[in-house]
């Protein structure tokens, strides 16, 4: 190791600057141990663990020539530190002009900096160089191309308004790949920094001060234009790398990616459950491979998924897949987007908008401007992508601009950047206004399902009208806001049945035969209950539910069921219980039916609606549901039983999933 330092010093001193070398003898062992291992780590390309290491050693030996170069050199590929990027690479140059591979590294400063007619000079002068290999070469060539598209499209800017979304999403840590519900009613996002679960790692996967903090997943609500608090997935974020790449059209499922350290990196999903997302499981099928998985993006019928993947087999480094959803719910017949998407560069982040025809990447290859670029193209008729567009600047920069979603109005977009003047590393920014053409069109469905005043989870089926009519997708409402979204592609009717465990369903037609412009229906969708039809139930002597109850409570089956597979099942932290009552204001209920059948109890959850139970925790389903007959045999017809698993309420399938249940 020793010999590769004083071979790169010898190499940088090829002119001597001064009679001063780096002199590390008088160091600290563990500041020289650091010093020779950020080199091996710029030299394997890891530039952001090295780069602290060389701040560092600036900072306790300042005026030391070598430390200051490659304190440049890593710079570069920290968007907050451009300028002192090119300060240093300057400072390097004026004092020794044979350095290998300065006009280059000067060329990307400048470039960086928007400088990009003294770029230009500095990369042909490069070219001028004879040591040059031929793999440098053609990164040269490369670079030139990017400093050219880049002062093209500098010059020539889009209508677009670019916004730092700022405050409480973006802090001065990392905040990026934003993930949104098509209404902007939700934001998921990645974050790293001082709270993430897994701390600081090194280059090996191992817990390190002098690592990088690992990635978790965040989220937050939008309620009256107003972005609250974001949380941490709890249940989603572990010590390994966990990142939201993209959320289904209906915000049910989000879909993740986690590197756990012993493969290469997979495509999880996440359902929403009430407010909370669900512990990950990953994607069966033939999407995750033994490669990088990386990024995928949903079609609104739920049926299609595209994908970035590093699979062998493709144009070069990453590709852009898509794959079809199989009859038995995996994902098969994968096939790449072809030769007019993907290159021998690398194509990530795939985003399919809301219309299913519109599909924005990112590109790091020849039409960029430096870095990641985001580009747009539209599936023609026969399902093939043909021409693709660079969305120009000021939404692309020299650097990487990467992650892009729209929302379904097509009027508004999100992605991740580095700008200078950001609050942090890397940050979320709004976009308003061009994002080519031609509009992006669709019909936007959303309400809300409630059952007797209060929110309702209610099966959605969304069927084309034609002559032979299709199901379209399978939606659902919230279960704790009742809340449904569902986005149809132009072109078709649409007949959208809610159903529901105790009435008639609920019928809607939608005509987006012709459509010009983005359209967007509101359905508020109430169940009521007929004041002649209240079911009569029997009892028995003791009180207790005859054999015929679920007969005449039919939307109790699935408990019933339950109990009958895994009702005597008991874990640690695992507690059922009788909910009989759910309001924001429950000075006036009472509950005298209810005595004899245990303590009420009353909890505030979910913003601050009051939930009541009876009769405490249970540690089996079974005798929940005893007490739940029971109660309903009082006439307290909502009551039902929830589980709760440390302290977080579940669904009974999702025990099943978490493999509680077996």
């Amino acid at each position: 190791m020793k010999k590769i330092i004083i071979l790169l010093l010898l190499t940088f001193f090829a002119i001597e600057l001064s009679a001063q070398t780096t002199n590390t003898s008088k160091w600290r062992k563990t500041e020289r141990d650091s010093f020779e291992n950020a080199f091996l780590l710029y030299e394997e390309g890891n530039h952001e663990l090295a780069f602290p290491i060389y701040e560092a050693c600036n900072k306790n030996h300042p005026n030391q020539p070598f430390i200051r170069y490659m304190y440049g050199k890593t710079a570069l590929s920290r968007s907050d530190k451009h300028l002192e990027a090119l300060e240093y690479l300057q400072e390097a140059y004026d004092g020794n002009k044979k350095i290998i591979l300065i006009e280059y590294d000067l060329a990307k400063a400048l470039h960086l900096n928007y400088k990009f007619d003294e770029a230009l000079v500095k990369i042909d002068a490069f070219f001028k160089q004879k040591k040059n290999t031929p793999e440098e070469k053609t990164q040269g060539e490369l670079l030139k191309k990017h400093i050219l598209n880049a002062k093209a499209l500098y010059s020539t800017p889009v209508e677009t308004k670019v916004t730092n979304v700022g405050s409480p999403i973006n802090t001065n840590e990392e905040e990026y790949s934003p993930v949104i519900t098509i209404d902007e009613s939700m934001f998921v996002y990645t974050y790293k920094g001082n709270k993430s679960k897994g701390g600081r790692m090194n280059a090996f996967g191992e817990a390190s001060d002098g690592g990088i903090f690992t990635e978790d997943v965040y989220y937050s609500v939008k309620l009256n234009d107003t972005i609250r608090e974001p949380k941490a997935a709890d249940n989603i974020n572990t010590n390994a790398n966990d990142a939201a790449i993209s959320l289904s059209p209906d915000g049910h499922t989000l879909f993740i990616y986690r590197d756990g350290g012993d493969d290469k990196g997979d495509i999880y999903k996440s359902d929403l459950i009430g407010e909370e997302f669900s512990i990950p499981v990953k994607l069966t099928g033939q999407v995750n491979s033994y490669h990088w998985d990386g990024h995928c993006s949903l079609t609104p019928d739920g049926k299609t998924l595209y994908f970035s993947s590093e699979r062998p087999g493709g144009f070069g480094g990453r590709d852009i897949y898509r794959a079809t959803l199989l009859a038995d719910s995996t994902w098969g017949n994968v096939v790449n987007l072809g030769d007019s998407i993907n290159t021998k560069y690398d194509e990530d982040s795939p985003f399919i908008h809301a219309d299913g025809v519109t599909l924005f990447f990112s590109h790091n290859g020849e039409k960029s401007m430096g870095g990641y670029d985001v580009f747009r193209t539209r599936m023609e008729t026969d399902s093939s992508y043909k021409s693709v567009s660079n969305l120009g600047y000021p939404i692309n920069t020299p650097d990487n601009d990467i992650y892009f979603v729209l929302a379904a109005n097509g009027k508004r977009g999100y992605y991740s950047s580095g700008k200078m003047g950001g609050q942090g590393l890397k940050d979320l920014y709004l976009l308003e206004g061009y994002f080519g053409a031609p509009k992006a069109i669709t019909y936007l469905v959303k309400g809300k399902v409630t059952s007797k005043g209060n929110p309702y989870e209610s099966k959605i089926k969304i069927e084309r009208i034609a002559k032979d009519t299709l199901v379209f997708n399978v939606n659902k409402s919230n279960s704790v806001t009742g809340n449904f979204l569902s986005a149809l592609p132009p072109g078709y009717k649409y007949r959208l049945t809610f159903s529901h465990d105790s009435f008639p369903a609920k019928v809607y037609e939608i005509d987006a035969t012709v459509m010009e412009d983005y359209t967007e229906k509101i359905l508020d969708v109430r169940f009521e209950i007929p004041k002649d039809t209240t079911p009569v139930v029997k009892n028995d002597s003791a009180g207790i539910v005859k054999d015929d109850f679920v007969t005449k409570n039919p939307k109790h089956t699935n408990t019933k069921n339950f109990a009958g597979k895994y009702g005597s099942i008991s874990v640690d932290g695992l507690d059922f219980m009788v909910q009989v009552a759910a309001y924001k204001y429950p000075k006036n209920y009472t509950y005298k039916h209810l005595k004899g059948l245990g303590k009420i109890d009353k909890t505030f959850e979910n913003n601050k609606i009051t939930h009541i139970t009876v009769g405490g925790k249970f540690k089996t389903l079974q005798e929940a549901w005893d007490l739940n007959k029971k109660a309903i045999t009082a006439g307290q017809k909502d009551a039902f039983v929830i589980a709760v698993y440390q302290g977080k309420k579940v669904y009974l399938e999702e025990l099943v999933k978490m493999g509680i249940f077996k």
